[in-house]
């Protein structure tokens, strides 16, 4: 569709006089070329503009200009070059405080003298941390670019649990590189792209099970004989404060009850954030009660699913977990947001409103 003839449609559905379709114009014109337009999994030949005008032709003409009114102030989009930015900090805000505290420690130097007294100890240690990828989002490779002759391709892992080969491949690359055939991995960091309720890296089921990316990594270290004692990072390069909370509390009692998966863990550090927003994300009463009203009324019970019941609610017009944000990343929209933004009805049951998504989410499980 020519951006012109969107344009029209969008006066037309939205009823705008001239001088406000003109002032909006410029608004959406702008924010699509910063970062709309960049959205992955818009459909073949569509942009924007386009998804915008479909996705408010969904509600009534009443409610249109509530629902414009939160895409025009509350939507967060996290574009790729900001996604790249937090990817580039890990290793200045996360990676070198780390090497630099070890240095210190083991060396009982004072931190002003690292530099100067603690530089091969600093590449040593630097070359014994291992990065394992939670998901494609997390840009390791991106990380590897950005630190090119600080971190080598041998110690950066795109899956959390590496076979037995693959851990014999990195030892050896690494003794090589120390020149030590003894040395092993004494950090290892795991780096994801996003949490919001903190349940897809650890949480309990009904059941007394511990299930998630942490746990799943645990168990699969405790299985190789070749990973010795080493100190633990998590770290998400966007989170939210509920999420924090989760997981400091859950890891906690996950360590208390599962003793035995943490026995290689020589050191948790609790988890870190690139970006931990504030709690005013979240979508609230009274200031986003219009938009909340019409999140509820336009659902489509049919877009639930085991995965997301486990978010411990059968409504989720809120999202995942209750989260009820207004947050869309470039490759991908989060279900933790409200499902009006992402969700997509299959088919029409006659008995619920048919949902069409502004930034169509491509499921990760089924």
């Amino acid at each position: 569709m020519k951006n012109k003839t969107a344009q029209r449609l969008l006066s037309a559905v939205m009823d705008w006089s001239d001088e406000q379709a003109t002032k909006e114009f410029a608004w959406l014109n702008l924010m699509a070329k910063l970062k709309y337009d960049d959205y992955r999994d818009f459909l073949a030949g569509m942009r924007f503009l386009e998804s915008l005008v479909a996705w408010l032709q969904q509600f009534k003409p009443e409610d249109r200009p509530a629902a414009y009114e939160f895409v025009r102030k509350r939507l967060v989009f996290i574009s790729a070059a900001e996604r790249q930015r937090l990817v580039e900090m890990l290793y200045p805000e996360v990676i070198w405080p780390e090497l630099v505290n070890s240095a210190t420690t083991q060396l009982n130097i004072p931190s002003w003298r690292v530099l100067v007294d603690a530089k091969d100890h600093l590449e040593t240690d630097r070359r014994k941390t291992l990065f394992l990828a939670l998901s494609d989002g997390a840009r390791l490779d991106t990380f590897r670019h950005a630190n090119v002759g600080r971190i080598s391709n041998e110690q950066v892992v795109v899956t959390v649990d590496p076979s037995a080969e693959k851990w014999i491949d990195l030892l050896k690359e690494l003794r090589k590189d120390v020149k030590d055939d003894a040395a092993h991995f004494t950090r290892i960091v795991l780096v994801d792209d996003f949490t919001a309720s903190g349940t897809s890296l650890l949480r309990k089921e009904d059941d007394g099970a511990w299930k998630g990316k942490l746990q799943r990594f645990l168990a699969s270290i405790k299985e190789i004989q070749l990973v010795l004692p080493f100190d633990l990072l998590v770290h998400h390069l966007i989170g939210t404060p509920k999420a924090a909370d989760h997981l400091t509390a859950a890891i906690k009692v996950f360590k208390e009850e599962q003793p035995t998966l943490w026995e290689k863990v020589r050191n948790t550090v609790l988890p870190t954030y690139g970006w931990l927003y504030p709690t005013t994300l979240k979508l609230s009463s009274p200031q986003d009660d219009q938009f909340l009203a019409i999140a509820k009324h336009y659902y489509d019970p049919s877009i639930r699913n085991s995965h997301t019941d486990k978010g411990g609610s059968e409504n989720i017009h809120l999202g995942y977990a209750d989260c009820a944000l207004p947050l869309v990343l470039d490759h991908n929209t989060p279900n933790n947001s409200v499902a009006l933004l992402w969700a997509e009805s299959e088919t029409d049951n006659g008995s619920a409103h048919r949902m069409r998504p502004l930034f169509r989410r491509r499921q990760r499980h089924s």
